[in-house]
């Protein structure tokens, strides 16, 4: 069993996912993050961070994060954004977390998306996901999964982003395992990686561990080649789900 608390007046970010046996998320306390308004900085407070309308770039880590969610009913939110709006119902169901979203913008908007979930893991951690997904790896060319990547600790000084296009699960291994699962027919589903072992940022690096299911297959939606980014369908909505799932 897995369950979720998130904090709408701060971005609908994610606060706990935890199963019996741990808590997964990350969390680094910033005094600086309570007080943040549309078009600050980003303030790397861990949990899980709803990415959009882009992950890198312009407005960093997207303009989601940094919004009050407005709540509708007990398990949904909304929020509002100049270009989009974003609903997203939270449940829990089978013993799974299952967060159903539906995005309202113009016809033909492109944009990427990312549940930013930052994991708190051990040196032994490992990343599972079918073999021969192609990797895009920061500064190289695609790779074939598995790669070095695939083992998630220890801390060596390192900082690698990647994503594993055309990848709609996967499933960290950490003595027991959490998988996400997400589902967007007609839409680009990759899987972010960033795989940050005290290389960043500097000075003062420290470490924290990216897994992040996502529509489209870069970064930064700025840098988005034919089919990397999503797009908005004729009817102006489009809507995809986020399954995550405990397991021994």
């Amino acid at each position: 069993m897995v369950t979720a608390v998130v904090d709408l007046a701060h971005g609908g970010r994610w606060t706990s996912l935890r199963t019996p046996a741990r808590e997964w998320l990350w969390r680094r306390p910033d005094p600086a993050r309570a007080g943040v308004r549309p078009g600050a900085a980003f303030v790397d407070a861990g949990g899980l961070e709803e990415c959009i309308p882009t992950v890198r770039g312009t407005p960093d880590h997207g303009s989601a994060w940094s919004r009050p969610w407005t709540r509708i009913d007990a398990e949904t939110a909304r929020v509002e954004c100049p270009e989009f709006a974003l609903t997203r119902r939270l449940r829990h169901a089978d013993g799974s977390v299952v967060a159903d979203y539906r995005l309202a913008a113009v016809p033909g908007w492109a944009f990427v998306w990312a549940a930013h979930a930052l994991l708190d893991l051990s040196d032994a951690a490992r990343l599972v996901t079918p073999a021969g997904t192609v990797t895009r790896v920061d500064g190289g060319d695609p790779v074939s999964w598995p790669t070095a990547l695939e083992h998630l600790g220890p801390s060596d000084g390192t900082a690698v982003g990647a994503i594993l296009t055309d990848c709609p699960r996967v499933t960290v291994v950490d003595g027991t395992a959490l998988t996400f699962a997400l589902e967007a027919p007609g839409q680009p589903v990759s899987v972010a990686l960033w795989r940050n072992l005290g290389g960043w940022p500097q000075p003062g690096p420290y470490r924290s561990i990216g897994v992040e299911p996502m529509l489209g297959r870069v970064f930064d939606r700025d840098q988005a080649g034919p089919g990397d980014a999503a797009l908005v369908p004729a009817s102006g909505v489009c809507e995809w789900r986020l399954t995550v799932e405990a397991c021994s």
